[in-house]
């Protein structure tokens, strides 16, 4: 009996490819893909503002109410912190990238992939809540900043307009200090994967046509390791947009996008809303999945 059904499935390869896909596939429709339905759906609903219940009934108010200049604020904010945050770690990625990729040994290659990834492997909230000890005003950071008597010039930066905050670890400048901690091996991994594709030949010809190193690195190394600067921002960009976290912890009293959606579902039961705040990240990241589809980001994951 087992002979035939080994047999019987050994002669239709394409129904062994059904049975494996199947279930992740259903995973994927039914978990995933129907959870994102039902909040667009919610979306569309509106709270009672008398009752305080969820009025089943379609209407596009919920979505008006993201128009609010407070609310487009938040979006802007939100979008800001995530550009800022995903050009700091090109910054720091690449050569870092570079190095691993082209001039480290094989010993130090390895030494440098633990380093990067260890971090992961311990829990996010618990090193979310490391810097917040070492961003704190009884923390490292302002401790050095007494030793070496710059604390005025620190008190002096967290007192301008949109910083905020009586410490690091109240502002906006904490936020940005641990999002760019915490994404950064996201964008570290893609781009050395990018740049040990690039042949050494190229280089070399480059050189040996009279390209100096600035003209290499501008015209052949940066065209060529650009899907995996990209690669690394759909980690970055998104990762940043949607979390609360860091945000929750690390903020003043101004919004980003997943403080308010925890805000408005938690504290204010207004799942109308807070569904259709969720639908701005995913389409502000679909435009972005698109864009870096076309310039070849996917060929580097």
């Amino acid at each position: 009996m087992l002979n035939r059904i080994s047999t019987y499935l050994y002669l239709r390869p394409k129904l062994i490819l059904a049975f494996l896909l199947l279930p992740p596939l259903l995973w994927f429709l039914i978990v995933y893909i129907g959870a994102l339905i039902t909040m667009l759906i919610n979306s569309f609903y509106f709270l009672d503002g008398f009752t305080g219940k969820v009025v089943h009934e379609f209407t596009l108010k919920t979505y008006a109410k993201l128009l609010d200049p407070t609310n487009l604020e938040i979006f802007s904010r939100t979008t800001l912190m995530a550009i800022s945050v995903t050009v700091a770690c090109i910054i720091l990625a690449f050569p870092l990238s570079y190095y691993m990729a082209r001039l480290a040994s094989p010993r130090m290659k390895t030494f440098l992939y633990l380093a990067v990834t260890l971090p992961l492997w311990s829990s996010y909230v618990v090193r979310v809540y490391s810097w917040k000890l070492i961003l704190a005003q009884e923390g490292i950071v302002s401790w050095f900043a007494r030793l070496i008597h710059i604390d005025g010039l620190l008190n002096w930066y967290l007192s301008l307009p949109g910083v905020g905050g009586t410490s690091l670890a109240l502002s906006a400048t904490g936020i940005f200090i641990v999002f760019v901690y915490i994404w950064l091996p996201y964008m570290i991994i893609p781009i050395q994967t990018a740049l040990e594709r690039v042949p050494r030949s190229l280089i070399e010809a480059a050189g040996d046509l009279g390209a100096t190193p600035t003209q290499t690195f501008r015209t052949v190394l940066l065209p060529l390791a650009f899907p995996g600067v990209v690669a690394g921002s759909i980690f970055t960009f998104s990762l940043t947009l949607g979390d609360f976290i860091v945000p929750q912890l690390f903020g003043t009293s101004s919004f980003y996008i997943g403080k308010a959606v925890l805000t408005y579902q938690g504290t204010s039961g207004n799942i109308p809303l807070a569904a259709a705040f969720t639908m701005g990240p995913i389409v502000i990241m679909i435009v972005y999945l698109l864009i870096a589809r076309k310039l070849g980001a996917f060929d580097a994951l």
